[in-house]
C-alpha cells in the first residue's frame, strides 16, 4: 500500500532543527524530499558531534528519507536548477531569516510565478511581519521571550531552558500541520498557498492553560519544579533510590493513592488534603508526607504499587534508561538502519502507529550532495551538462563517484 504522500515533491531549503524536523516527517509520510544545501559545509547540524567517518550522527537521525542536492544558489546556473525544481514542486519549505529568500529570488512570489499551485511554507524566529519580523532567532531566544524559561525549573532558580529544543520542534510540528491542511485544501480547490509561523508563536501556542490563567485572573506562571499548577498530587517524588512520578488528582485516584499505594487512609480525612483545592493550598506539607513514605522503598517498588492501584505513575529515567526500556523496544522507537558512511546505526522510530501504513523509514540520511547528479538527471539535465555543472562548482558531491 502506498504511503499517503507518495509522489508528492518537497523542496527542502531548511537548516538545523525546526525545518528539517518538518521535512523529515513529510519524508516519513512518503514524500520525495530534496534537501538543497550549500557547500562545502551543508546544513549547520552536519558539524555537530559525535561524528562517525566524518558524518554527524545527530544530522543523520534528523534527516532520513531525504535526498541531498548540494547547490550554489547564488550562481546563475544554480538559480536555474532551483527554478526547474521549484516549477515541479508540490511543497517548498524554508527557514531562512526573513528577507533572505527574496534576495536570492526564491521567495513565494518568485516560485508562484513558476508554479501557481505550489504550497510554500516559511518558518522563522518571529514571523514575516511585526516589529521583530527581521530579527534572527534561535530556540533559546524564543524560549526566553515566550516566558517559558521563567516558568521552568525550580522556584528561586535562574531562568531555565526546557531540556529539548522545544520551540524548534513546536515550530516544525506547527508548520507540518499547516502544510498538510494546505495540501488537503489544494486537493479540494486546486489552489496552493503561502503559510508561515515562527519559533515564538509556535511555542506560545503550547501554553493554553497559562494563557487562560493569565487572562482569567492575571496569574503569572512561575517555576514549580515538577509540580502541576492546578493538580496535586501530580509531580515527581523522591524514593529510596531516585524519583517516581504520580498523578492522583481526582477523587478515585486520590483514594487509591492513599489507601493502596501509600497505605495512609488518614490522609483522606485530613482537612489539609481532603479536597483538591486544599491539597493545592497545602502542597508543601503534602509533598513532605508523601516523600516520608516513598523514601522508605526503591522506585521499582512504588511503580509496581501504583500500577496495581491503577494510579498513573512511572520512574524518572535518565535518557539511557528509557532508550533501553523493554516497552520502548516493544514499540519500535529505536530502529536499526544502515547509513552509507556511518555504517550500522540507530535512529528514532516512528511515534505514529496506524492500522494501515501512514509513515515509514525508507532510507538513511544522505551525505552532502549524495543525490546531486541524480536530481539533475531527474529534472532533465544531460550527462554532459551534469559533468560541466560539477566542474564549475555549481553543484557538489562530498564523495564523488562514477555514477553522477
Amino acid at each position: 500500500m502506498a504511503l499517503p504522500l507518495e509522489n508528492v515533491k518537497v523542496l527542502d531549503l531548511t537548516n538545523v532543527m525546526a525545518g528539517p524536523y518538518c521535512t523529515m516527517v513529510l519524508g516519513d509520510m512518503g514524500a520525495d524530499v530534496v534537501k538543497i544545501e550549500s557547500f562545502p559545509e551543508g546544513d549547520a547540524s552536519r558539524r555537530f558531534d559525535p561524528k562517525i567517518n566524518d558524518e554527524s550522527y545527530c544530522f543523520a537521525v534528523l534527516n532520513r528519507n531525504k535526498k541531498s542536492l548540494a547547490l550554489d544558489m547564488k550562481d546563475a546556473k544554480g538559480k536555474e536548477i532551483f527554478a526547474r525544481l521549484a516549477a515541479q514542486a508540490d511543497i517548498v519549505v524554508e527557514n531562512f531569516r526573513p528577507g533572505v529568500v527574496g534576495k536570492l529570488g526564491m521567495d513565494y512570489e518568485a516560485v508562484r510565478r513558476l508554479n501557481p499551485e505550489v504550497i510554500y511554507a516559511s518558518m522563522s524566529g518571529f514571523g514575516q511581519t511585526g516589529p521583530y519580523g527581521r530579527k534572527g532567532g534561535f530556540d533559546i531566544i524564543a524560549q526566553g521571550m515566550s516566558g517559558i524559561m521563567l516558568m521552568t525549573g525550580h522556584p528561586g532558580g535562574a531562568p531555565t531552558k526546557v531540556g529539548i529544543a522545544m520551540n524548534d520542534i513546536a515550530c516544525g510540528v506547527t508548520t507540518l500541520s499547516g502544510i498538510l491542511a494546505a495540501y488537503i485544501a489544494k486537493l479540494r480547490t486546486g489552489r496552493g498557498q503561502f503559510l508561515e509561523t515562527s519559533l515564538l508563536e509556535a511555542g506560545l501556542a503550547w501554553t493554553p492553560w497559562e494563557f487562560g490563567a493569565y487572562f482569567g485572573s492575571g496569574e503569572l506562571p512561575t517555576p514549580t519544579g515538577s509540580r502541576h499548577r492546578r493538580s496535586s498530587p501530580y509531580q515527581a517524588y523522591r524514593t529510596q533510590d531516585g524519583y517516581v512520578t504520580a498523578g492522583a488528582s481526582n477523587a478515585k485516584l486520590w483514594n487509591n493513592f492513599c489507601t493502596m499505594v501509600c497505605e495512609r487512609p488518614e490522609w483522606l480525612t485530613d482537612t489539609r488534603f481532603a479536597t483538591a483545592p486544599s491539597r493545592l493550598d497545602n502542597i508543601d506539607a503534602l509533598e513532605k508526607e508523601i516523600e516520608a513514605v516513598l523514601m522508605t522503598k526503591p522506585t521499582a517498588h512504588w511503580v509496581e504499587k501504583l500500577d496495581a492501584a491503577e494510579v498513573p505513575g512511572g520512574p524518572v529515567y535518565g535518557y539511557d534508561q528509557i532508550m533501553n526500556d523493554p516497552h520502548i523496544k516493544a514499540r519500535a522507537m529505536v530502529v536499526d538502519m544502515e547509513h552509507p558512511k556511518i555504517g550500522p546505526m540507530k535512529t528514532l522510530g516512528l511515534p505514529l502507529k496506524s492500522s494501515s501504513e501512514l509513515t515509514a523509514i525508507r532510507k538513511p540520511a544522505p551525505w552532502l550532495g549524495q543525490h546531486s547528479g541524480e536530481v539533475l538527471r531527474e529534472i532533465g539535465y544531460s550527462p554532459g551538462e551534469i559533468i560541466e555543472l560539477f566542474a564549475r562548482d555549481v553543484v557538489y558531491d562530498k564523495y564523488p563517484t562514477d555514477t553522477r
